[in-house]
């Protein structure tokens, strides 16, 4: 009988972790999330560990592109992340590990480490990005709630799903009539000012069974700010842990990155 109690317990902590799942959701909420990720390919989407895109970052000022440059990136899930973009000959690499960062600074051509700010920007991009939502990222962390419908364009009608973080930040999402994301609303504080932010996702292309966006566009405070746009993607290419370290100096920066 003593040898079956540590089994017990085992089947009570697994019970516990499931409630706690199924507690942390409502029922509307879970069936919103189930078809999106259905709809992005199921478990072929829930599957990929890596993502390796390139295309152009554009900023907008006034409405108009004020400047681009291309970017190659790399993300192996759910928190490793190095990005390099250039600009002419310059070039700007920024890495995050979890909690810890680094970047080149072309234009100086010196290596640093991120600052507090720039670390916590990376962990809130996580929190607001579609992949966290989907694939549970923050599970015991928040808690999703299903907001009701909200019009859209042409008439349309969006599924609305929040996501609370148990310190209060909050995120929305939006699903059209098939399943497929259209875009996530936050709040981003910039000292005392509050500042509404859409991510708006356009151009699914489906690759390999999983469709993927190939534009984002980012709205600030009612303006367009900046666009992603992919013009290729890749999954679970193999990616060397040594492409997130922190280089000894800046001449084992001189290439580019390609994988």
């Amino acid at each position: 009988m003593p040898a079956r109690i540590p089994v017990l317990l085992l089947a009570f902590a697994c019970l516990c972790a499931a409630v706690r799942a199924q507690a942390d959701t409502d029922p509307r909420a879970a069936e919103i999330l189930q078809k999106a990720i259905a709809r992005l390919g199921g478990e072929r989407y829930l599957n990929v560990k890596k993502q390796i895109g390139r295309g152009q970052f554009s900023i907008f000022a006034g409405g108009v592109v004020a400047s681009f440059q291309t970017f190659y990136d790399v993300f192996v899930f759910p928190d490793h992340e190095r990005t390099e973009f250039k600009s002419g000959k310059v070039r700007f690499v920024q890495v995050n590990v979890g909690d810890t960062g680094w970047v080149y600074d072309g234009e100086q051509d010196r290596i640093k480490d991120q600052t507090a700010e720039q670390i916590a920007a990376f962990r809130r991009s996580i929190r607001v990005s579609l992949d966290n939502l989907l694939r549970r990222g923050w599970a015991g962390k928040a808690r999703l709630e299903y907001v009701g419908r909200r019009p859209a364009s042409l008439g349309r009608r969006n599924d609305v799903l929040r996501l609370v973080y148990t310190d209060g930040f909050a995120v929305e999402f939006e699903f059209d009539e098939s399943g497929l994301p259209q875009k996530a609303v936050y709040i981003r504080k910039n000292g005392d000012e509050e500042i509404r932010e859409e991510d708006r996702y356009a151009q699914w292309v489906d690759i390999g069974g999983i469709k993927t966006p190939f534009i984002i566009d980012r709205i600030s405070g009612g303006l367009q700010s900046s666009r992603i746009n992919y013009e290729s993607v890749e999954f679970d290419k193999s990616v060397p842990d040594s492409i997130f370290s922190k280089p000894a100096g800046v001449k084992d920066l001189k290439k580019s990155l390609r994988l």
